[in-house]
């Protein structure tokens, strides 16, 4: 079996799966039984001063027979004592020694807050800090989360607060309610983070209901903007730990956090540049039993791939990933349809005709009166709409055509070429 161990910024963990910061880490009799279960690592419920949480505060969006596709919440960091968090804490890294115990912290921005509560923290015995600049909602307006999170002066600042005293790793979570998550990764680093952990969750108010009127949640019949997170977030938080990963000024191990749910998906973050990965909602949908299939999943993928340990993925698809204008204009996809077993719902004709491109026709069998559909492929510009709506995996292919175009050229290329054969053009006109 390959080596699962996994390190960030120096904090060890058996395997790569990590709870993140939320209501599974509120306890060290939560914790525990994560470890128990298989968990590598845990990021305790955030710590700071006392607090009041609402009732009600979660909710889901439920989509086409999905349920928890998205998970909304109000709530805000521990409502439980200091002195009590920081008692089980210590339990549970004393009976968990092998395992990563992380402690999230959020204070108001003053260095006096930031110097006490770390120090209080690392007395009990911790592995890292996660310091809480995501938070969206509740803390705010005390200039906490997401308010200090969306100012880089302002998380880099704070980040070097907390490194002034921190003898262990501090690892920084960055909020995506910004326009580029790399300018406040790199303030980050610039403060002395050891690693960056994204993506908190995002903005967002879960629904209305349309018989009462009141939002979804709501508290007494007045609702608030809350953080959504599970497995509608996935695309959002991939592309941001991609942007970190290939950024060199960022430059510091990435713990990915945002819709993961099952091996495949942490394989996915890995590749972007993840060293672990933090996982919520799927644990509060699931349970924690859910770590063992994805231990034994990405045991057997790794042991497919001839991989001897799961750092060998990580940022292997760094390199792939650019920007559009490097993209290769002149390579080209069609697609073709397998008729036999395509089952003639029409969905890939209906979806081009009425908004792509026209260029799927449908024809008869003149032999056996059968319908069937066809590309017609010189007018097919390869989008993949139709093969994304078939209901059948595999029945529609995009196949790349072979010497259909020019050789590669990127629009940055091109429009390099354009200006060289316009200066050439100057100087023609000149002499």
């Amino acid at each position: 079996m390959a080596d699962l161990r996994s390190n960030l910024a120096g904090i060890a963990s058996p395997n790569p799966f990590w709870l993140a910061s939320a209501p599974p880490t509120n306890t060290g009799y939560q914790v525990q039984r994560a470890f128990e279960a298989g968990w590598g690592g845990a990021v305790w419920k955030t710590l700071g001063d006392p607090i009041i949480n609402t009732s009600s505060r979660f909710a889901a969006v439920h989509f086409n027979g999905q349920r928890v596709a998205g998970f909304n919440n109000i709530e805000l960091i521990t409502d439980r004592p200091l002195e009590v968090n920081l008692k089980e804490i210590y339990e549970t890294k004393k009976r968990f020694p092998n395992h990563a115990l992380v402690v999230s912290l959020m204070v108001e921005p003053k260095r006096e807050k930031w110097h006490e509560i770390v120090k209080k923290v690392e007395a009990v015995g911790v592995d890292g800090l996660e310091l809480n600049f995501g938070c969206p909602h509740g803390m705010a307006e005390r200039g906490m989360g997401s308010a200090s999170g969306q100012q880089p002066d302002l998380v880099e600042m704070q980040t070097m607060w907390a490194k002034e005293v921190a003898e262990t790793p501090v690892i920084v979570k960055l909020t995506p309610n910004i326009t580029d998550i790399t300018v406040v990764a790199r303030h980050a680093v610039l403060g002395g983070a050891d690693a960056v952990s994204l993506i908190n969750t995002i903005n967002s108010l879960a629904g209305v209901d349309i018989h009462t009127w009141n939002t979804v949640p709501h508290v007494g019949g007045k609702g608030a903007h809350g953080g959504y997170c599970g497995p509608a977030v996935k695309p959002i938080a991939l592309s941001m730990v991609a942007e970190c990963a290939k950024d060199p000024r960022v430059g510091v191990p990435i713990s990915g956090i945002g819709g993961i749910s099952s091996w495949q998906d942490a394989v996915e973050f890995m590749l972007m540049g993840a060293s672990n990965v933090q996982i919520c909602t799927a644990a509060m949908h699931h349970g924690f039993r859910i770590v063992g299939e994805m231990i034994d999943g990405l045991n057997n993928y790794l042991d497919d791939k001839g991989l001897s340990s799961v750092t060998e993925l990580i940022g292997k698809t760094v390199p792939k990933y650019s920007t559009w204008g490097d993209l290769d204009l002149n390579y080209q996809v069609v697609a073709r349809i397998d008729t036999e077993t395509c089952i003639n719902c029409n969905k890939c004709h209906i979806a081009c005709e009425d908004t792509s491109h026209q260029c799927i026709e449908r024809h008869v069998n003149a032999d056996t009166g059968k319908a069937y559909l066809k590309v017609r492929e010189e007018d097919c510009v390869g989008c993949n709409l139709c093969a994304i709506v078939c209901p059948v995996d595999g029945v529609i292919e995009m196949v790349e055509v072979q010497g259909a175009g020019h050789a590669p050229m990127t629009w940055n290329e091109r429009q390099r070429a354009l200006t060289r054969l316009n200066a050439q053009s100057t100087e023609m006109e000149a002499v």
